[in-house]
């Protein structure tokens, strides 16, 4: 049985070549398409390199059902939400239960829900003067950052460290530990 992987990505998606380079000539998991909701987002130039079909779509589109139709017209299994920062929508959550896993870059449940993404989330960390950080990575519910975690990676931070070096350390674990996970994911499912 083959699997087939929707990506929902916002920005540049960094997370999302890591993933379509993970499956590009996987046995089981294909990924089927990129959507997004941003018509300037750099992850459309990241699908375009890996051969992905890549689809724009409106903030309404994605709170109505015409997403939701156009996944199952394309025979999607799972979704993977790489930088994407709309709520998922409640038809969605209900078709994909259990089938939709996000990646933050905090360990949750620490700087995470509405408004906590990418720098902000780096600023934060860097401002508590926390010593770790790094990755969470969930199931996706009708709440942001709210759903079961599936895996953490942790990272040291020093007080030398700056927002940037932060980003830079929690980058690397996404790149190589969220294409991973989604695979062992999706498997064990089978």
């Amino acid at each position: 049985m083959e699997y087939r992987i929707a990506i929902f990505a916002s920005g540049n998606g960094t997370n999302a070549e890591a993933v379509m380079n993970y499956f590009k000539d996987h046995p089981y998991i294909k990924v089927g398409a990129l959507l997004t909701n941003n018509p300037n987002a750099y992850a459309i130039e990241r699908a375009k390199k890996s051969g992905v079909l890549c689809e724009v779509y409106t903030k309404q589109d994605f709170a109505g059902e015409k997403v939701s139709r156009r996944l199952s017209d394309l025979r999607i299994s799972h979704v993977c939400l790489a930088g994407y920062l709309l709520l998922v929508a409640e038809d969605i959550i209900t078709s994909y239960h259990n089938k939709i896993i996000n990646i933050h870059p905090a360990l949750l449940p620490k700087y995470g829900g509405k408004g906590m993404y990418g720098m902000k989330v780096h600023e934060a960390v860097k401002a508590s003067g926390d010593t770790q950080t790094g990755i969470t990575i969930h199931l996706v519910n009708s709440m942001y950052d709210e759903g079961e975690i599936l895996a953490q990676k942790t990272v040291d931070i020093f007080p030398t460290d700056t927002a940037e070096d932060i980003a830079n350390k929690v980058h690397e674990l996404e790149h190589r530990y969220y294409p991973e996970i989604i695979e062992s994911w999706i498997m064990k499912q089978r």
